[in-house]
């Protein structure tokens, strides 16, 4: 598997997009092993990898998520979390961490989450008086919610490649989103409050109320999607349509969307949900030919020659999907390694559901940690900040994230409790 390795690190290093690379670099070791003859069969591994129904939800909640964006949603979030927690000292640090959790149920993406609220809060903050690299950082940490509190895109595509339950998977990650969530507004709090941050002004009882009133619609989404696919009602791909409907309607009815804004959304999400689809495509090439040779089984062989305990195995599969997810995308992680981490889930004999909330949770925290965190570099663009100073201002709430994890992968009712309660 060297030829494969050392091309796919090659073709990166080039600036060639990691969906070839993938594709490129699985041709090139069967070329050098001998196997020439299977690239024939590569556009119907590619077929094969993205000809599933359940794939349709990628697209149609993207979609939601941009009518949701361009409909104005996302000013109304913020404005809600104003009105609950923007009174408090360095009340923008705190309406960040808030809004963070409430976009994450409407967008299921982490970079959508860090665009968008980035652009608003982070000049925000600056104004108040909260420093931007600071506020850079708390909107990046912040959006690595976004994958976990459902519906979320990382979290049907594990669960495709899994086979685990969709409706369980998001179930599972409303705990360790808010979680997270309560740890970084209880940073932010002691953050504003040691560095005397300004107070904002509260507002009146009717501004507060017209701001509950216009995000409620809004608010609820998520909770139509849960409810609904666990009480059977639909299935997650008829969930997924149902949000986009409600999205329009929504847009409609508050006059915020035009068949213009409709169009533009269209167009984003296409974009979107075609390079995933696409590295998607080229991704099963590899986990064909991992699987071809055996690599699974062999890397599983060798981590038991360190050690069997599943506690140690646990610990270092944690250790090496955090470092993957310093350099390379969630849903690229995930298909290149699948056959490996089934593997390593029997090992430890973890329930499918939490294993892959921990799965995920390690490859979303990547996505915050430099060198190559996806997340810092949107956030640096938005608030003009220099790298390094928003990873030093990083590092502390990637560790409560980190925390979070470890709580995780140590304790099972932290996941299944709500799956086990809400089962049809």
């Amino acid at each position: 598997m060297g030829s494969f390795f050392g091309a796919f690190v090659l073709l990166l290093a080039t600036g060639v997009p990691i969906a070839l690379a993938l594709g490129v670099g699985g041709m090139i070791y069967l070329f050098f092993s001998g196997n020439g003859a299977i690239i024939l069969a590569f556009p119907q591994r590619m077929m094969a990898g993205v000809d599933q129904f359940i794939l349709l939800t990628i697209p149609l909640f993207l979609l939601a998520g941009m009518l949701m964006n361009v409909g104005g949603i996302t000013d109304r979030i913020v404005q809600f979390a104003r009105a609950m927690v923007g009174h408090r000292r360095g009340g923008m640090s705190s309406v960040t961490v808030l809004s963070s959790g409430f976009f994450a149920g409407i967008s299921g993406s982490a970079t959508a989450e860090a665009s968008a609220l980035g652009s608003i809060l982070i000049p925000a903050m600056q104004r108040q008086g909260i420093p931007p690299a600071y506020a850079a950082a708390l909107v990046g940490v912040s959006a690595i919610v976004g994958p976990i509190i459902p519906p979320s895109i990382t979290m049907i595509v594990y669960g495709v490649l899994s086979g685990a339950s969709i409706g369980q998977l998001f179930l599972a990650g409303v705990t360790p989103g808010i979680l997270i969530l309560g740890g970084l507004l209880i940073y932010a709090t002691w953050r504003a409050k040691r560095d005397g941050f300004p107070v904002t002004p509260k507002m009146s009882w009717d501004e507060r109320r017209g701001a509950t009133l216009r995000t409620v619609p809004a608010l609820i989404l998520p909770l139509i999607i849960i409810v609904g696919i666990k009480t059977g009602i639909f299935t997650p791909t008829e969930a997924a349509a149902v949000a986009v409907i409600y999205a329009l309607f929504v847009g409609f009815a508050y006059r915020d969307l035009t068949l213009t804004r409709v169009w533009e959304a269209m167009i984003s999400t296409a974009l979107v949900s075609s390079s995933i689809l696409f590295i998607t495509a080229m991704a099963s090439i590899v986990a064909f030919v991992l699987t071809l040779e055996q690599v699974p089984a062999t890397i599983a062989s060798g981590v038991l020659s360190i050690s069997d305990n599943p506690i140690i195995v646990l610990i270092m599969l944690n250790i090496v999907l955090l470092i993957l997810g310093m350099f390379l995308e969630p849903i690229s992680i995930l298909i290149l390694t699948m056959p490996i981490l089934m593997q390593f889930m029997k090992i430890i004999g973890m329930d499918p559901v939490q294993f892959g909330t921990m799965v995920v949770l390690n490859v979303v925290i990547g996505m915050a940690t430099p060198p190559v965190g996806i997340l810092l570099f949107i956030v640096c663009a938005a608030s003009g900040q220099k790298l390094g100073a928003v990873t030093k201002e990083a590092l502390p709430m990637i560790a409560i994230c980190v925390l979070v994890l470890a709580l995780v992968a140590a304790i099972p009712a932290l996941t299944l409790w709500l799956p086990l309660a809400m089962l049809p």
